[in-house]
């Protein structure tokens, strides 16, 4: 089918596209109703339908006689271990551990919170939850204890699953501390804390609450799938990088199910038996879908890794992995090949490797820059995809399709919406903008199935932030446009549009031409307090190694660039040379906190953050 018959078929009848999509997965009652609105007014998929995530990502294959296939590579460099886990194996582990946390107390509606490494216990917690319809909350390993203590208090988890310890690149980062004092800081304390012990690092168990890992699974029974509504909760996730309270987005197993396995195909074009490779973590919301659940809901080999794009051992890593395990997809963000660039800018470690089998790259988590998706255009010849999407929808709004049609690229743009997603740019009275005008970048409900039904405990926060703004909408937060042949550009956080002397200018556009020279291996624009301007652009440059010119001659080249790109309108008249720039550990850049930084105002470094002395550095320039 086509891209644009199966988009039109999309909006113009999601109940009949959407139910036609079920019979992707397996269902204990099979949905006869597509869309029902909630309690709430909230459009919900499949409401009349019963099913298990778990069954469906892993038994009904081992049932297909599939059970010897690879489900999971494990490769973690930072322990020199590998390790190939297949469909049998997993079920296995998976039903015991789910019949180790209900030997724990743990039922169907519980919370449980991960708080683990990139280790294969990792996602067999997750399954065993889903299995027996608990309630999984991954939390980012290594996060702080303040951070951890807010999000125990927001999902109130019956257990918590953890490990002694997770390892960024040399260093161990010990975690019973972290929960320990989490814990004690929270109001809602779990019954039980189970433990991976890890060799890495040593702790002391508490009595009556602890529970080592191996012990649990020495005397757990099996145990078997249990069914749940579609519009039952599979997991919370915390949305990163926000201050104050944060938001727990709540995915519905139904819906998520099917939007993952329709994915797999349609979006990344890969087929049951393949192996695809998400690299990232999964206390993102990318490795919740396409590390866990999507591919292995799919029936492909998922690789889990526990390493770096650079310094595990070298930016050669991500080509070794591929070539290892034969990968098809590999889908990571902007930032992992910018550090691959930085420190590999000719590719001598990429002509290393047999990469025979990678048939495209996906990019997503931020802007894919231009100078980034044409080095990687330039150095693979492959198709490089940038695709965008949120946390809060669990799949991708905007993409490349290559799996009904693949559209020339335009370096810029996550190019046609995917199919299920009306995306429409609304100006401030929410009126639809010309084609090229940028405005708020919104979808028109009702969102297609994954998508966020609500904020865990909070409605009313849910509807204010994404609903209220334009009635029949939902709000993404971007500002971007639309061009005349339908494609998608997304060009930052509607703060990150700067207002120069009543000109309303994108940082964004100024960081594509910042990021075009041939010095600069990453950068990033932001807009400072100007008593007679209102605001002025501020560029953060990262060098790439091994350049001889001068910082001035630099500087001075940039300036020149977006003066002649955009006009002396942009008042682009400052940039910095910096040695690294501040980022989320999902390697978003932490463009509020720079401005604070800048504009002299005081700032609460968040949790996300990569490596706090960043900012100190940066601030002293000031």
């Amino acid at each position: 089918m086509s891209y644009q018959s199966e988009y039109d078929q999309s909006i113009q009848d999601p109940h009949g596209f959407w139910l036609d999509k079920a019979n992707l997965v397996e269902w204990a009652q099979k949905p006869q109703v597509a869309l029902a609105e909630d309690m709430n007014g909230i459009e919900r998929w499949y409401p009349d339908g019963t099913l298990n995530t778990c069954h469906n990502a892993i038994d009904r294959h081992v049932q297909a006689g599939r059970g010897d296939q690879v489900a999971i590579y494990y490769d973690s460099p930072v322990t020199d271990t590998k390790q190939a886990i297949t469909y049998a194996q997993l079920q296995d582990e998976v039903s015991r551990f789910a019949g180790g946390l209900a030997s724990l107390g743990v039922t169907t509606g519980d919370r449980v919170v991960i708080y683990m490494p990139m280790v294969p216990e990792a996602l067999i917690a997750m399954f065993a939850c889903a299995r027996i319809g608990a309630i999984h909350s991954v939390v980012f390993g290594g996060f702080a204890a303040n951070e951890l203590a807010v999000r125990l208090s927001d999902a109130a988890p019956k257990a918590i699953v953890t490990a002694t310890c997770g390892i960024e690149v040399s260093k161990v980062i010990e975690y019973m501390p972290i929960v320990n004092q989490a814990i004690e800081m929270s109001d809602k304390k779990p019954s039980s804390v189970v433990v991976l012990d890890r060799p890495q690092a040593q702790f002391e168990p508490v009595e009556g609450r602890d529970v080592i890992w191996t012990d649990l699974m020495a005397d757990a029974q099996p145990i078997d799938c249990v069914p749940v509504s579609a519009t039952h909760p599979l997991y919370i996730l915390y949305t990163s990088g926000t201050t104050g309270k944060p938001k727990g987005v709540v995915r519905d197993h139904g819906g998520h199910a099917v939007a993952m396995t329709y994915s797999m195909q349609a979006v990344y074009d890969m087929k049951p038996g393949e192996v695809f490779w998400a690299a990232s973590d999964v206390g993102w919301v990318v490795g919740h879908s396409y590390i866990v659940y999507a591919p292995l809901l799919f029936g492909c080999s998922t690789v889990l890794y526990e390493g770096k794009p650079v310094r595990t051992p070298d930016a050669g890593a991500f080509w070794r992995v591929v070539e290892e395990y034969k990968v098809k997809v590999l889908f990571s963000a902007p930032t992992a090949f910018r550090a691959v660039r930085k420190e590999d800018p000719d590719g001598q470690l990429y002509k290393k490797y047999d990469l025979s089998s990678l048939e495209a790259l996906y990019l997503a988590g931020e802007r894919l820059d231009p100078p980034t998706y044409h080095w990687l255009d330039e150095l693979t010849g492959l198709p490089v995809v940038d695709h965008w999407w949120q946390t809060e929808t669990g799949w991708a709004i905007a993409c490349n399709p290559r799996g009904l049609d693949s559209f020339p690229p335009k370096a810029g743009s996550a190019t046609k919406p995917t199919p299920g997603f009306k995306v429409e740019i609304l100006d401030p009275a929410g009126q639809q903008v010309e084609a090229g005008e940028q405005g708020s970048v919104v979808i028109k409900r009702p969102l297609p199935p994954s998508c966020l039904p609500t904020v865990w405990g909070n409605h009313s926060r849910f509807e204010e932030s994404y609903l209220n703004p334009y009635p029949g909408y939902y709000l993404t937060g971007d500002g971007g446009y639309i061009d005349q042949e339908g494609y998608v550009f997304v060009m930052g956080r509607t703060d990150d549009v700067i207002n120069v002397a009543g000109h309303r200018l994108s940082t964004g556009e100024m960081e594509e031409i910042v990021a075009a020279h041939p010095a600069v291996a990453e950068c990033a624009v932001i807009g400072i307090a100007d008593e007679l301007k209102g605001q002025l652009p501020l560029g953060f440059v990262i060098l790439k190694d091994g350049v001889s010119q001068s910082h001035e001659e630099v500087v001075n080249e940039l300036i020149a660039s977006v003066r002649s790109s955009i006009g002396a309108v942009a008042c682009f008249n400052q940039a910095m040379v910096v040695e690294r720039l501040p980022k989320t550990r999902s390697g978003k850049i932490l463009r509020a906190i720079l401005r604070k930084i800048a504009d002299g105002e005081p700032y609460t470094p968040p949790s996300t953050i990569e490596d706090p002395a960043v900012l100190e550095e940066i601030s002293q320039r000031f």
